[in-house]
């Protein structure tokens, strides 16, 4: 089965509902492990001062500390503001959905969702959306106001045609499309491939992460049913019989995807699967919960 892919017809609407979530979110959830979570340690050296009860310990200048007999640290300036540049990789298996929501909501949901945490946070927001027929950009952009209706227009997108064609990302267009150690958030439904040509740069020059949208029969397939089910990539039907020989296909192919979505992103924590029946927002905050509390060991 497929599920509705239509646009919301008022995604400024849709946008503000999520809003006071993200809101509550960061005010009372994620506190600053957002803002942290994505700045890491690349930040700019200015002095080296007195070590204090509960600084970093990982900070700790030992020349200094030696040579002085007692404990420095090194200070630093942290960046004004992160640029987050989402990558939207709209293809047409998105479309499939086995419940209510198909893949291509919950991931438009998801990339709201992350505009709106940067647009709390003040930081500037930008994204590519890629389709079969082609992309369009906009460029980062600073405020509330201005995310807000970019992210309205993201998910304003209507859905590609089904075709067996692949979204056409700009690899050599994003390599120059947002300052160096911007966050390069690539979303999509990571079939099984080989990774784009040029990715490696891309990884040197941004921190670069994924988020994906599983849906439940992508994790295991329906038990003890003959199904018709519409493949939005085939764009036909196809009978599910629940086989050995079918379940052994469906592992064979969860295996090879999950080798190439860890060779994309090999840092378990550059990397986020949300199933369709699960909170976005939720999985979020996990996300940046684990990313804050392995950069504070």
């Amino acid at each position: 089965m497929t599920a509705e892919t239509t646009a919301p017809s008022n995604p400024l609407a849709v946008l503000r509902q999520l809003e006071w979530r993200v809101r509550h979110a960061v005010e009372n959830v994620l506190s600053g492990e957002y803002r942290s979570a994505f700045r890491g340690r690349g930040m700019e050296f200015d002095q080296v001062v007195k070590y204090e009860f509960g600084d970093d310990v990982r900070d700790i200048d030992w020349n200094v500390t030696a040579r002085l007999g007692e404990a420095y640290r090194k200070k630093f300036v942290e960046e004004r503001e992160v640029t987050l540049l989402l990558v939207f990789e709209d293809s047409p298996s998105l479309q499939f959905g086995s419940g209510a929501q198909s893949k291509r909501e919950a991931l438009l949901e998801l990339a709201g969702l992350v505009m709106l945490l940067g647009a709390v946070n003040r930081d500037r927001v930008g994204f590519v959306h890629a389709a079969p027929a082609g992309y369009s950009f906009r460029e980062p952009v600073r405020g509330r106001g201005a995310i807000l209706h970019a992210a309205a227009s993201l998910l304003s997108r209507p859905a590609p045609a089904l075709s067996r064609e692949s979204a056409q990302i700009p690899w050599r267009f994003l390599a120059r499309a947002a300052p160096r150690h911007s966050v390069l958030l690539w979303l999509g439904d990571f079939p099984p491939r080989t990774d784009p040509e040029g990715w490696t740069v891309l990884q040197r020059r941004y921190q670069t992460m994924g988020f994906r949208v599983d849906d439940p029969w992508e994790r295991s397939l329906p038990a003890g049913e003959t199904l018709a089910v519409f493949d939005p990539d085939a764009g036909r039907l196809v009978t599910l019989d629940g086989s050995s020989a079918e379940r052994a296909a469906h592992a064979s192919w969860r295996q090879e995807r999950e080798t190439a979505w860890t060779r994309t992103f090999p840092d378990p924590l550059s990397r986020l699967v949300v199933g369709t029946d699960q909170n976005r927002l939720d999985a979020l905050v996990r996300f940046f919960h684990a990313r804050q509390r392995a950069g504070a060991h």
